[in-house]
């Protein structure tokens, strides 16, 4: 929340895949317009690791990162997100067209 108490970004937490894949799970994250370059994201990205632990998850995987969104890029690779696999052509960008989207990755707990 901003100073003025308006949600400034929001994350969602789930398992990647049922049953014996569970233990690895999907976050999604939003962050305001107005939030942006705030470090808004990255906090989302620090507490939602922690969380994630602290729910029994082994591992983050981040199905689709798409490759325009640089920033977003970045921000995963900073906490050690690795870049596990490309999917070419994957995402309908209004603006660029079919981008490429990233899978990634992070082992949490060994």
């Amino acid at each position: 929340m901003d100073e003025a108490g308006n949600i400034v970004g929001t994350y969602y937490i789930k398992p990647n895949q049922s049953s014996l894949g569970a233990q690895v799970c999907n976050c999604g994250y939003i962050a305001g317009e107005n939030a942006r370059g705030k470090g808004v994201a990255t906090e989302m990205c620090k507490h939602s690791q922690r969380e994630v632990v602290s729910q029994g998850f082994r591992a983050m995987q981040y199905n689709l990162v798409v490759s325009t969104n640089e920033k977003a890029f970045q921000l995963w690779k900073k906490p050690g997100v690795d870049l596990v696999d490309t999917l070419p052509g994957a995402f309908r960008h209004g603006q660029f067209g079919n981008a490429d989207a990233f899978v990634m990755y992070k082992q949490l707990v060994t």
